[in-house]
């Protein structure tokens, strides 16, 4: 009897609302699915040594164009122009079943906000403003998406991040300019610059033209940027990569997975494309800075690095669409990381290319591939291995990926 009264005052307050209380609920999802042959993936190591092998399998669109995902996004009408939004996103593994993101129920994205005709004001777990405003701009936002992105995504134009207790806000296009702010709350106790982010981003699009800046400033990054993810460890443990110390354990991020003790991480992201018909040239430029190494209430410090890290990058990428539904893209990719005290610096060569054919507006079959070449000496003060966004690390410094799948949306 009980639940029938709760039930029924629930429906009169429903009831209730202005009709022009108006809401839309919409389940939404992606699935990708593909082949992959990677020339070297590590194995782990024998006296010391990294060891390899080449490696073919079936995986999930983490290592594609799009990971997989469900989701759920609402708008309530709130009249003069407002609407209460929401979006719920869940990431998995279609192969297995499994959650992704560490094992979050909503690991992608889950905020909620306000949608304004000056913009949108949202709280909650979610993507970088910067990585939103500029991704575009990079081989990351073509064809390959985040596995085209830059060694180990370290300026995350891939999206391979999410961060949490975040405010965002993002304005509608004025003339052309948009403009983005975030602040990551971190929330400790008599600390409260500890663990706490903020970006703010800006673009310019007019006719074929378009540009875009950001910045983003993270305090404890290993902690507070790269270690939201349900699997993430505290202070003691590397959350940015792991070195791979044992005789089966393998290497990831080793181009900057070195750098968990900075006290902050700096990022500089700036990008351009024009488009000329059907061929639309882009390029991006980064600038990453980890300052104040050497604290270790943010992250292991096995290297006793102190001093400043510096990771710089520039690409160009290509794109042209033959017809509505076919595309080809290629990029072409330089990272530098400058020398750190003793260990010397490293380079980084990566070159994509790939396809796209839309068979409908849900579904689409795509190819791609991707080399990398390394050379000098990395984070983790070794020979510089080849580390393709969202692969396991090289046990040299090559490693060609390449890939064909299909990706359905709905």
């Amino acid at each position: 009897m009980r639940k029938f009264t709760i039930a029924a005052s629930a429906l009169a307050g429903i009831a209730a609302l202005p009709a022009h209380a108006q809401t839309s609920v919409v389940l939404y999802g992606l699935i990708d699915q593909g082949l992959a042959y990677t020339s070297n993936v590590q194995t782990g190591r024998t006296a010391g040594a990294l060891k390899g092998k080449q490696q073919f399998a079936l995986s999930d669109g983490a290592a594609g164009i799009g990971g997989s995902r469900w989701g759920v996004k609402g708008a309530e009408e709130l009249g003069g122009g407002y609407q209460a939004i929401f979006t719920l996103e869940n990431g998995f593994n279609i192969n297995t079943g499994g959650l992704a993101q560490g094992g979050l129920m909503f690991g992608r994205q889950a905020f909620v906000g306000l949608a304004a005709p000056v913009g949108r004001l949202t709280f909650g777990r979610q993507y970088s403003i910067v990585a939103d405003m500029l991704a575009p701009f990079s081989e990351a936002g073509e064809i390959p998406s985040h596995m085209g992105a830059n060694p180990g995504d370290f300026d995350d134009l891939g999206h391979s991040f999410r961060l949490n207790n975040t405010i965002k806000f993002r304005s509608t296009d004025f003339h052309g300019v948009t403009i983005g702010g975030m602040y990551s709350v971190g929330g400790l106790a008599g600390a409260p610059s500890r663990n706490q982010i903020w970006s703010l981003a800006a673009t310019y699009a007019m006719g074929p033209f378009s540009a875009g800046v950001g910045y983003t400033n993270a305090r404890d990054p290993n902690l507070s940027y790269f270690g939201t993810n349900g699997n993430a460890g505290s202070s003691n443990t590397d959350n940015m990569g792991t070195i791979g110390t044992t005789a089966t354990s393998v290497q990831t991020n080793p181009i900057y997975s070195g750098f968990a003790s900075a006290n902050t991480m700096q990022l500089l992201i700036a990008g351009t494309k024009y488009r000329f018909g059907g061929l639309t040239v882009g390029g991006t430029y980064t600038h990453a800075s980890y300052d104040g190494l050497g604290d270790t209430t943010a992250g292991p410090n096995p290297a006793k690095y102190s001093g400043t890290a510096i990771i710089n990058n520039g690409e160009i990428n290509v794109s042209y669409a033959f017809t509505p539904a076919l595309s080809v893209n290629a990029s072409y990719g330089y990272t530098h990381k400058a020398s750190i005290g003793s260990f010397g610096e490293a380079t980084y060569n990566q070159g994509t290319l790939a396809a796209s054919y839309l068979l409908s507006k849900r579904t689409e079959l795509y190819a791609f591939a991707i080399y990398q070449k390394a050379s000098g000496t990395d984070s983790l003060g070794q020979p510089a291995v080849a580390s393709i966004t969202q692969l396991t690390a090289s046990s040299n410094n090559k490693q060609l990926l390449v890939r064909v799948g299909i990706v359905h949306t709905f």
